[in-house]
């Protein structure tokens, strides 16, 4: 039978990077497909170098990678689109910061899952539409939600989690969802949520980026929507969010 090619192309976005000797740099990538990806870019941190400035996070890169013993190395890489507007803007990076950490937590290797690329992509994009730190919270923790609730962690937001009491004004992530006066006094760090947060909380899982980029919201509504969205990952995650904690420390 015929070999493995010894190379193999994709299209990637660059979710992380960490630090390999000198020069060089390991990659975190979601591939086109949805499964991630990690490659070292060899001279990767060298100023002049030709892969420099093609692998930037949250760029999205044509990729040339040839197969490796541990880790596939690139090979080639050329920009495709490198979501200039990111760079240099903390807020922006802040929220792309929070809708690569989800990614990279959702994507797994040789577990291909067409949808999540172009989300993240288009998340991605969003970052650099939106106007404001309460507009780029909003797309940060609609990114988070909708990836979680694609993956089977959806909330249920209508009614409650225990009994199906539609008035409801907790909140619960260990529950998986909203609950009623009652049964929240039987769930420990169940919190209170507000009718305007709560109805907030549904559009983030049924707007389009579109939408939402072009939608007022306040700064005290979105700082509490990215908190919701925070505690959902961490728990359903089981991971430290850093970027989150990050953004919401500030």
């Amino acid at each position: 039978m015929p070999g493995r090619s010894r190379t193999w192309r994709t299209r990637a976005i660059v979710l992380d990077h960490t630090k390999l000797g000198e020069t060089d740099l390991i990659l975190t990538l979601l591939a086109e497909d949805g499964s991630q990806v990690r490659a070292v870019a060899k001279g990767g941190r060298k100023p002049g170098g030709k892969l420099a400035g093609r692998c930037g996070l949250f760029c999205e890169c044509d990729l040339l990678l040839a197969h490796g013993r541990s880790l596939d190395v690139v090979a080639e890489a050329s920009l495709e689109e490198p979501h200039v507007a990111i760079a240099g803007d903390l807020d922006r990076m802040s929220a792309a910061s929070m809708v690569a950490e989800v990614a990279r937590l959702t994507c797994f290797e040789d577990a291909p899952d067409p949808w999540l690329a172009p989300a993240c992509s288009r998340a991605l994009a969003a970052c650099c539409e939106a106007e404001g730190r309460a507009s780029l919270m909003l797309v940060a923790a609609a990114y988070a939600m909708k990836t979680l609730s694609h993956q089977g962690w959806m909330p249920q937001l209508d009614s409650c989690v225990a009994c199906g009491d539609l008035a409801c004004t907790w909140f619960s992530a260990s529950a998986g969802g909203v609950l009623c006066d009652s049964c929240a006094r039987g769930v420990e760090g169940a919190e209170m949520i507000d009718a305007r947060t709560l109805e907030w909380a549904r559009s983030l899982l049924t707007m389009t980026f579109d939408d939402l980029v072009a939608c007022e919201v306040d700064d005290a509504t979105a700082y509490r929507l990215l908190s919701l969205a925070h505690v959902w990952c961490a728990t359903h995650l089981d991971s430290r969010l850093r970027a989150f904690e990050f953004t919401l420390s500030v």
